[in-house]
């Protein structure tokens, strides 16, 4: 029996894996555009990182770790998710000394024993970034229209931004307090996971996806009309400066974050295209989380994407790369030719395919079509004979005469090619 890959870790294929490319050069283009610099942090990190981080009561760290003892009696974890091991390499380096104001990105997959669902698996793979040491909330802005700038240059109408603020340590108890006594009320019509979070984490009963529980939460408090001068102030310049960018958003009062670093601004990229799964991007404000993990007390915002659900949305969309020219030849004596140009394109830059098993010409012909070739050239005996070829343009069979030289065709090619 052939063997088949672990459930929840998939393969990703030539045509999927080009949708990726395209998805990763496109966030490295406009967060770099942004000043944004890559770090690139191990998959395991000590578990201890995770619960300071993240916090025991949550659905991660209790249900989805992938946690062992390494043979050194070490308890290590593959990370499930990116902040916490980017803001650890960014203590563990004291990158803090060179600058507070850090901004880094990063890329990679993360691990998460769930039931695997379209666009999330039990390896996924996310890109966030971080910005450190500003509590300005112009910078809130600036990373939420970068965020909506990289979803339409990778040519998407979707997702829309939606934001909401948590409030902050002096303001968020009250809140809580008035939340669980409304569920209390309640506690009968929620899920088994809501109740359980009703002592630990009530805010999360607000974003179950279960209807029983959004329809018995239909009507709580608002966190919005608990928060404390200082966030209110903060979430309204928020809005006011997306509003200078022209970058569109939509409150959603609701939205609440599963994990416990995450104060004041928090945000998500939405889509309805995605049926239940509709966040595509999330993240927010964690001014605590820092100093939390034995830092100096900086603050810090971020985000992070999923890969899947991103390249979910870009569809059947084609990414994939082909050849700028397919050589077919008539003959043996004309293939050390063929070859030796083709070395000499692909030297040069250029994606350069021929015939290797010495075909049909009309087999060799299909495959250019096959390849989605943009030129093609046939090399016979005449041809050898003259120097030159004709060079047929794919897309509509119009041919130009090329001398068969290396440095010929490369000028021909960047031409054509434009």
């Amino acid at each position: 029996m052939a063997l088949t890959a672990v459930k929840g870790f998939n393969d990703i294929l030539p045509d999927e894996a080009a949708r990726w490319r395209h998805i990763e050069q496109t966030a490295r283009r406009v967060f770099e555009q942004y000043g944004f610099g890559e770090i690139r942090v191990p998959v395991m990190e000590k578990t201890e990182l995770f619960c300071r981080s993240i916090g025991d009561a949550t659905d991660i760290v209790e249900k989805e770790m992938y946690t062992f003892v390494d043979k050194g009696e070490n308890s290590v974890t593959l990370r499930p998710e990116g902040t916490a091991g980017v803001m650890r390499a960014f203590i563990e380096h004291k990158l803090y000394a060179q600058d507070p104001v850090a901004r880094l990105y990063y890329m990679g997959p993360m691990f998460r024993y769930e039931r695997p669902q379209k666009g999330r698996y039990r390896q996924f793979h996310q890109i966030g970034a971080e910005l450190t040491g500003v509590t300005d909330p112009l910078a809130d802005a600036q990373v939420l229209t970068m965020l909506t700038l990289f979803f339409r240059e990778i040519g998407l109408q979707e997702p829309t931004l939606q934001i909401n603020s948590l409030g902050c340590p002096d303001c968020r108890p009250a809140y809580r307090a008035a939340l669980r006594v409304y569920l209390e009320e309640r506690l009968g019509l929620l899920c088994e996971d809501c109740k359980r979070r009703y002592d630990t984490n009530p805010l999360r009963a607000l974003d179950c996806k279960v209807p029983g529980c959004a329809e018995a939460t239909s009507a709580a408090p608002s966190v919005l009309e608990h928060l404390c001068t200082g966030c209110d102030e903060h979430f309204g310049l928020v809005r006011h400066y997306l509003e200078l960018s022209g970058t569109d958003y939509r409150i959603n009062s609701r939205m609440v974050r599963g994990l416990d670093y995450y104060t004041r601004t928090t945000f998500e990229m939405v889509t309805g295209l995605l049926g239940s799964q509709s966040a595509v991007a999330a993240g927010g404000r964690y001014d605590g989380l820092i100093s939390q993990l034995g830092g100096p007390a900086l603050p810090g915002i971020g985000f992070a994407m999923g890969v899947e659900r991103v390249a979910l949305l870009l569809g059947s969309q084609d990414f994939s790369t082909t050849p700028d020219l397919f050589i077919a030849t008539m003959g043996q004596g004309e293939r050390e030719l063929a070859f030796t140009l083709m070395d000499g394109l692909l030297k040069g830059g250029f994606r350069v395919e021929m015939d290797y098993e010495g075909k049909s010409l009309k087999s060799q012909m299909r495959r250019a079509d096959k390849l989605k070739a943009n030129y093609s050239v046939v090399i016979g005996g005449n041809e050898v004979a003259a120097g030159s070829a004709s060079f047929k343009r794919m897309a509509d069979g119009s041919t130009t005469g090329v001398p068969l030289t290396v440095s010929a065709i490369q000028t021909f090619l960047s031409g054509a090619l434009r």
